[in-house]
Order: structure tokens, then C-alpha cells, then sequence
């Protein structure tokens, strides 16, 4: 079997959140976090490897709550996100307090990726049919086509993935007949209204269809793409913008390598619907959305023994 790893994203500081580590939190009724979802359903997609980003200081925790859970049951490794990673020359802005974003979080996982792998948050769900169609998708194809790199992702209704306790940022997609990615347009402050769902500006709220495709950072990949990361960073970190602010995002970075020729990505649709945790008022809904699940038969609870 293709080795293929599922990547989680767990460094984030979750400011929205209300300051607690969101990512620890127990959504299900055996004390499951959301992680412990995403990895189940990866696993019984195909993948076989977990590769955990997560802040140092969180480690031994970390290991506690979920990480030697898995490791008894699939093939784990850890990097570890850190603000003062970077590269030769540069140094952190006095001041800044957060590291820089998704893209310099996937770069410190480089050295142990070494196969096909998807990448998410941790603290989303994703639903089952995106890990499905992206681990299909990566053991069936090559890791450049036409000479661009060929990236994946699912790509969620938008109606699928609002909060209904705050404005959210999603990357609306612009796609062709195909389902080829022409573009992302990353927006901020989406809420949900009467007629569906609008972006709220200081000027009103302009609609959005909630038709529209949007990207929730679930990405399929190959590891010859981190080193298109790795050379873009020192740009970035040269660039304009806030140096207490400015993040190195995948979605971001994606569309300017679309712009350049320089990558292909195929939109792989799905109508599984996406919650989480973006503020701390979504907690009981999400509970409550995974205890239907269980209810249902989609989960059992505990998903993985305990060790």
C-alpha cells in the first residue's frame, strides 16, 4: 500500500477562541477532541501515516490527550511550529508574539513528510468524502503535471461551513468548467443572514451565494511542493505589511503560484458539512452535532483505545 499521511495543523493560538487551546477541547461523548474525528476518518479513507504540528511547550500534553492514542494504532511524527524559525539572516520583529501562519507551520514538517500527504486544522471538521476523494486522487497521481505541481483540495459549499455565533474566513474559489482552481480569493468577516450569507464590511453587508465553492484549508499535496514553500518564505518575510500582523498562508501562497504557472490544483467537491470552533459559543453545537453522529452509527464512542 502507498504510504500517504494526513498533516494536522495543531500550533494555532486560537485568539477567537477566547484564548483556551480549542484543539484540547472534548467534543465527544468519550472525551474526544476534534482531532481524534479527523484522523479516524483519514485512516478509514486510506492514509496510514499522522504527522501532528504543534507548539513546543504543549508537547508533553499534547502526547497525553491524543498523540499516544494514535501512534497505537498508525505510524505518528511531530514538528514543532516556533516563531523564531526562520531563515538565515532574519529575526523575529520585536514585539511579535504569534509565529507566521500555516505555510511556515507546514515548512516545519518538512523533514518528516516524505510521502503524498493532506493537509488540515486542527480544530475543523471535515466530514468523511474529502479525505476519501483526496487520498484516491494522491496515490493515483504523479507529483507534477505539465511541469506545474499538481496540489488538490475539497472544496466546501459555503452555506456548509458558517458559524452562527460570528463572521468566519474562508478562501472563496474560482473554478473552471473542469474544476481546475483559477483563483482564491481569500475573505474575511462572512456571516450568515436571512438570505443566506453576506460579507460584512464597515459599509454594509454585500451578499455571497452560499453556491459558492470555498476552500476550509484541506489541501492534497506531494513533498516536492515544501520546497517551493521553503524558497517563497524569505520573500514574504521581506514583503510589506504589518511584521506584528503578516502571516505566511497557504491559501495565499497557492493563488500567487496559480498566478506564476507555477502550480495545477484540482477542486474536489463535497457537500459534507464542515463545523468548528471558531469562537467558544460553538462548542455546544458542535457536541451536540458529534453525538448525532454517534447516535447515528457514523462514529463509535470511544474511537480509539485508550492507553
Amino acid at each position: 500500500m502507498k504510504k500517504t499521511a494526513l498533516v494536522i495543523l495543531a500550533a494555532g493560538i486560537g485568539s477567537r477562541y477566547g484564548g483556551g487551546i480549542k484543539q484540547m477541547t472534548p467534543i465527544g461523548p468519550g472525551g474526544e477532541i476534534m482531532m481524534d474525528y479527523a484522523v479516524y476518518d483519514a485512516l478509514e479513507a486510506g492514509f496510514n501515516k499522522v504527522v501532528f504540528i504543534i507548539r513546543k511547550d504543549l508537547d508533553r500534553d499534547f502526547r497525553e490527550l491524543i498523540g499516544d492514542r494514535i501512534s497505537a494504532v498508525t505510524e505518528t511524527a511531530y514538528a514543532y511550529q516556533e516563531i523564531d524559525d526562520l531563515p538565515e539572516g532574519f529575526s523575529v520583529p520585536e514585539g511579535r508574539t504569534k509565529p507566521w501562519g500555516t505555510g511556515q507551520a507546514l515548512l516545519a514538517a518538512a523533514d518528516v513528510i516524505e510521502e503524498p500527504f493532506v493537509v488540515i486544522n486542527a480544530d475543523d471538521y471535515y466530514g468523511k468524502s474529502g479525505f476519501r476523494a483526496l487520498h484516491s486522487l494522491l496515490v493515483g497521481e504523479e507529483e507534477k503535471a505539465d511541469g506545474r505541481h499538481a496540489l488538490s483540495m475539497a472544496a466546501f459549499r459555503l452555506g456548509n461551513t458558517l458559524s452562527d455565533h460570528g463572521g468566519v474566513t474562508r478562501g472563496i474559489l474560482e473554478t473552471a468548467d473542469d474544476g481546475s482552481l483559477l483563483g482564491i480569493t481569500e475573505t474575511k468577516n462572512i456571516i450568515r443572514t436571512e438570505s443566506g450569507a453576506g460579507i460584512s464590511t464597515d459599509d454594509g453587508v454585500k451578499p455571497v451565494s452560499v453556491e459558492c465553492g470555498v476552500s476550509m484549508n484541506m489541501w492534497g499535496m506531494h513533498p516536492a511542493f515544501l520546497r517551493e514553500l521553503k524558497d517563497g518564505f524569505p520573500e514574504f518575510l521581506r514583503s510589506g505589511g504589518d511584521p506584528m500582523k503578516k502571516e505566511y498562508l497557504l491559501p495565499e501562497i497557492i493563488d500567487r503560484m496559480l498566478k506564476e504557472g507555477k502550480v495545477s490544483v484540482k477542486a474536489l467537491p463535497t457537500d459534507d458539512v464542515w463545523f468548528g470552533m471558531t469562537y467558544r459559543e460553538d462548542l455546544p453545537q458542535v457536541q451536540a452535532e458529534i453525538a448525532e453522529l454517534v447516535r447515528k452509527g457514523v462514529y463509535r464512542s470511544p474511537l480509539f483505545p485508550k492507553v
